[in-house]
């Protein structure tokens, strides 16, 4: 059987991202694409190996498009310019593209170079966020991983409907980034190697 004329990786990979982002990465399976595509599920084999090669592509996607928002927030930022401009972008992104940042971290493997390499341009940048503070490299990855938890932690809870205390959820996470800035601040020059 010939692949269909029009019909290549990157439009099985284009309209799964369309998907994951309308209808989140748990909608994107191989039926779905291949009815958002109007083809036979088989036919998306003549452009893929599977499922876990198009959510890898889109995870990728996700993680790049994360990182274009945080890095244009930081940029000619420093200190705790940076980080709060960083975290607002991050938990922004999350709430506009929940289904692709949703593939970001559920990426079928981590240890993929091609996903590793854009994560690290993530890691990089924020690390380099840190660097007014005066941390030990180790202690700044530790910061990096902390902001993380917490902007993870609060986008997850978002998204889920978890917080249902009627306070505006945008004061709670300037006040959580604020607090983290302070136990950062508490670090700085302490950990210097």
């Amino acid at each position: 059987m010939s692949p269909r004329v029009g019909l290549d990786t990157d439009t099985i990979v284009k309209a799964a991202i369309v998907m994951a982002d309308s209808e989140g990465i748990d909608a994107v399976t191989i039926a779905s694409l291949a009815k958002h595509l109007n083809i036979r599920p088989p036919s998306l084999y003549n452009h893929i190996s599977g499922l876990e090669e198009v959510k890898k592509e889109v995870g990728i996607y996700g993680l790049e498009q994360l990182y274009e928002r945080i890095a244009a927030a930081a940029a000619n930022k420093s200190g705790d310019d940076a980080i709060k401009a960083i975290s607002l972008a991050y938990v922004s992104y999350v709430r506009s593209h929940p289904g692709l940042y949703d593939a970001t971290v559920q990426v079928p493997d981590l240890r993929d170079p091609d996903v590793q390499k854009v994560g690290e341009k993530i890691v990089n940048l924020v690390v380099q966020s840190f660097a007014n503070y005066h941390l030990s490299k180790e202690d700044a990855i530790h910061a990096v991983r902390g902001l993380r938890s917490i902007l993870h932690g609060f986008s997850a809870l978002e998204q889920s409907n978890g917080f249902g205390l009627p306070l505006n959820v945008d004061l709670s996470l300037n006040f959580i980034i604020d607090t983290f800035l302070k136990g950062i601040h508490t670090m700085e020059g302490k950990s210097e190697k």
